[in-house]
């Protein structure tokens, strides 16, 4: 192109001419700022949800809250205490052992006179095996059971109860609190289908923040109760 019949001069800078501007992008950074902000805030609000929803998921199919009503588990668990107990073993993953269920467990079941109520008790017998209640201790297939996490303050009665034979898929279960405890020696052993968790830690109250312990059995308990005993 010519003005006044001259060519005009193309300009350049640098080695760079003006056409050359045309391709390049002008950022606004404050913009681009904003819409990183957006993007971090809508994965945030993605995470949380993903979190949330398997929380929802744990509690409905592996972990449960529950609130300790009245005092037949003393020293133990009080009143108004809140644990979490596994679900796992409602479910009847027996070929696991986070989902089996053993001596000295603290388990929460439907009360088998009234399946609307919920108790929690310890396991004390097995399936197969014969318990009795002397003097106030506990014999399985005629052996003493040592207790450790009974307090003689809430065990001062000295009561006796025939031997008992439990039957398979039931467990026998008692209070730590045996002088204020309604279990199997008034109303026999509670079928499995009615346990539906064993509870394993307690988040309130603030004094006794953390896992249960089970009961520790040094003695050397018989598992299969002689078949030629008279039941």
């Amino acid at each position: 192109m010519s003005i006044f019949g001259r060519r005009q001069k193309k300009i350049s800078f640098g080695g760079h001419q003006l056409s050359d501007e045309a391709n390049l992008e002008v950022f606004d950074f404050r913009r681009q700022a904003r819409q990183e902000l957006v993007k971090e805030g809508i994965s945030l609000i993605r995470d949380c949800i993903l979190i949330v929803f398997a929380l929802v998921l744990m509690a409905v199919f592996f972990i449960q809250p529950v609130v300790v009503e009245g005092t037949s588990m003393l020293p133990v668990l009080h009143d108004g205490e809140r644990l979490l107990v596994n679900k796992v073993v409602y479910y009847k993953l027996k070929d696991y052992s986070w989902g089996h269920l053993e001596r000295g467990d603290i388990v929460v079941f439907w009360f088998p006179r009234e399946p609307d109520r919920s108790y929690v008790k310890r396991i004390i017998g097995l399936p197969g095996e014969t318990v009795e209640i002397r003097e106030g201790k506990v014999y399985i297939n005629g052996k003493l059971l040592e207790e450790d996490y009974i307090d003689p303050a809430y065990n001062r009665s000295t009561a006796s109860f025939p031997p008992r034979f439990v039957e398979p898929y039931h467990y026998f279960v008692m209070g730590d609190n045996r002088d204020n405890s309604s279990d199997s020696r008034y109303w026999g052993a509670v079928p499995e289908k009615y346990i539906y968790g064993r509870a394993f830690f307690r988040f309130w109250q603030p004094h006794g923040f953390g896992f249960l312990s089970k009961g520790v059995y040094p003695s050397d308990v018989p598992l299969v109760a002689n078949e030629e005993e008279d039941y």
